[in-house]
């Protein structure tokens, strides 16, 4: 009887505190992940986005919600975006032939600290979120530029297994911020994106998934209120003109997307003449950035003049302006 009673309490010290939740060793039916991805280039110069990872009939459902925080001043506002799809595949497919429950935790701090006098400009911070029998478990990864783009990184057992699994996840819902341009242009007449509201977002604003990017910049639960805000789009309008425009005269020109980016506005002077057709000619600029003349040039070409204006030189100033102020849906 003594013998079994010392038996038992040696099994009960020496084993983890994992082994006394026998569950905890059956591979997940479900996750989230948040990645935090960083560029030494921008702004805007983070990212993020979160996976959730549910079973469905037809076997998983993967959801994405990416949040940018504000970019350019007046040009790029912060966004939320989201995306969703299905895959025949299972969760415990997806997951590969790794079992998160079971990665030893000393394994994975000896993979975070194999680079730690490295310079590191771009890379991604990934918190994987697993329920492991009773317990919640939070799995950090630190994919390094070099894990990118190097022929023979090298790249620890548990991080390329990471990034195998966000590379599924993002071939099921479409590119990512990787496929992003470097550079976003404005584009004509565009309008900030609406997501839908639903009930991951709400837990999103709520700040359910504030936990998975600790130490990052943002938290995901303020970049989605930010994100409900958008700038005035630039405004271009006719200052004045020596000879009336009638309606249908005057066309506003485009704001150049360049000049947008750049932070450039101001007014445009010049003068034109115009033929027996009605149509604009002779047009000479008196003033206004090289980068807005050619958006007044394309413009004007389109104009059409009555014939009272024949043979007349007209004076007009056009000007553009980026509206700064920020306004709520």
């Amino acid at each position: 009887m003594r013998c079994s009673v010392i038996v038992s309490a040696v099994l009960f010290l020496c084993c983890p505190a994992v082994c006394q939740d026998r569950s905890a060793a059956v591979q997940p039916g479900q996750f989230e992940i948040g990645r935090h991805t960083f560029f030494d280039f921008g702004p805007p110069f983070n990212f993020y986005e979160i996976f959730i990872v549910r079973p469905s009939a037809t076997g998983t459902s993967v959801e994405r919600i990416t949040l940018t925080p504000l970019g350019q001043k007046c040009v790029a506002p912060a966004e939320v975006k989201a995306a969703s799809a299905s895959t025949s595949e299972s969760v415990a497919k997806l997951l590969g032939d790794k079992n998160p429950c079971t990665i030893p935790e000393k394994v994975l701090r000896r993979e975070s600290k194999r680079c730690k006098k490295c310079s590191v400009f771009s890379g991604a911070d990934v918190v994987l979120q697993v329920r492991c029998g009773t317990l919640t478990r939070l799995i950090r990864t630190d994919i390094l530029e070099k894990d990118w783009f190097d022929a023979s990184p090298h790249t620890p057992e548990h991080t390329s297994w990471t990034m195998q699994l966000l590379g599924r996840l993002d071939d099921a819902v479409g590119p990512g911020i990787m496929d992003r341009p470097i550079f976003l242009l404005p584009e004509k007449g565009e309008q900030p994106e609406n997501v839908m509201d639903s009930p991951t977002l709400r837990d999103v604003s709520a700040g359910k998934y504030d936990a998975l990017f600790q130490g990052a910049p943002d938290k995901p639960s303020d970049l989605y209120r930010a994100a409900q805000d958008h700038p005035f789009p630039p405004v271009v309008r006719l200052l004045n003109s020596s000879v009336p425009l009638g309606e249908g005269t005057f066309i506003p020109p485009t704001y150049p997307p360049l000049a947008r980016l750049a932070g450039i506005g101001g007014r445009v002077s010049f003068k034109i003449e115009v033929d027996p057709n009605g149509r604009t000619t002779n047009l000479s600029f008196e003033s206004g950035h090289p980068l807005l003349r050619q958006a007044v040039k394309d413009a004007v070409s389109q104009w059409r003049f009555p014939k009272e204006a024949t043979s007349q030189e007209i004076q007009i100033t056009i000007e553009f302006g980026l509206n700064c102020s920020r306004q709520a849906d």
